[in-house]
């Protein structure tokens, strides 16, 4: 790959995109923290759908430590140093959250379908236990892909403000990145068939089931089940469909500069969208865990009943 950096400045004009990155990372901090705070609350056994849930929260917490760096380096404040490393390892943060979030959000659909579907039998993926070793085995997974992008030994390369993380990459870095990638592009492509056959199935009961007399159960699954399906459409498929391209125009393979430009800003605004599910996993956790929704639920209701109590007595002292 030839460094054409300085003739096609491609990694430039970012800060539009960085206001929105920050407001990400704001939303979603405080969504994650309020999460953190009902799950530890709560001390009892946690069903299957929790423990994914938990792992999907857990992952969030990665993707928060590396949008503060993104929007430095984005900015173009950031010294060379916090460049290199944004580069080498909290770039690589983001990805591991993006498939940890897609992973996780086709445990949570196979685990809501067979309790709707199948509500009279028990799984073995229905078990705690088996839902703890599975998300053991899928942290090392898609860590034993990633994490080979953080050690591989990367190339020094003269100061400039036009630079791709692609420079820093020696050949081995290089074919590991582009094996990585097609490798990731599989699991949004297998993952995302487990959850469309998951809830398509499970809207089929549902349809089944619309005349029942649980008429508000069934109501609420379905908004469920398409709350799932329209956030993960939204932010994750616009980004798979821009990220060969992009990986094409990495490696100079697409090296028309125009193009190059036009598919880095591309993956850039669907980058944006794949981290929103850090705003949007919250929304999720309410609709989905029955203990977080009755914590939140207690915490608002504790809170109106202190207020309208100070506003009484209040009341009473002034007369």
């Amino acid at each position: 790959m030839t460094n054409s950096s300085l003739f096609c400045p491609v990694y430039t004009g970012l800060e539009p995109f960085t206001y929105f990155f920050y407001l990400v990372f704001l939303v979603g901090i405080i969504g994650s923290g309020f999460a953190t705070w009902a799950f530890i609350q709560n001390n009892t056994n946690h069903r299957c759908v929790s423990i994914y849930l938990i792992n999907l929260l857990t992952a969030d917490f990665l993707l928060t430590l590396a949008l503060p760096v993104k929007i430095v380096v984005d900015l173009g404040v950031a010294p060379w140093k916090l460049k290199v490393f944004h580069c080498q390892v909290t770039a690589c943060l983001i990805y591991i959250n993006m498939y940890l979030s897609i992973i996780f959000l086709a445990f949570v659909s196979i685990d809501r379908c067979l309790q709707l579907t199948y509500s009279s039998k028990i799984y073995r993926i229905q078990e705690p236990g088996f839902a703890k070793m599975i998300s053991t085995v899928v942290w090392l997974m898609v860590l034993l892909i990633m994490v080979p992008n953080m050690i591989i030994p990367i190339k020094d390369i003269e100061e400039k403000p036009n630079v791709g993380c692609m420079e820093f990459k020696k050949e081995f870095g290089r074919n590991w990145h582009l094996l990585t990638n097609f490798i990731c592009v599989a699991i949004f492509l297998n993952f995302s068939a487990i959850i469309l056959i998951s809830n398509c199935l499970v809207i089929r009961q549902l349809y089944r089931n619309k005349d029942n007399e649980n008429y508000l159960y069934v109501k609420r699954a379905l908004i469920n089940i398409l709350l799932v399906t329209t956030g993960y459409i939204i932010c994750f498929v616009p980004y798979h469909i821009v990220r060969i391209p992009y990986t094409l125009s990495q490696t100079e393979v697409i090296s028309d500069c125009p193009t190059r430009i036009s598919l880095f800003k591309a993956k850039e605004a669907t980058l944006l969208l794949a981290v929103s599910n850090l705003c949007f996993d919250p929304i999720l956790y309410y609709h989905l865990s029955k203990a977080f929704r009755l914590k939140v639920t207690k915490t608002f209701a504790s809170h109106k009943e202190t207020k309208t109590a100070k506003e009484k007595s209040s009341g009473e002292s002034s007369a």
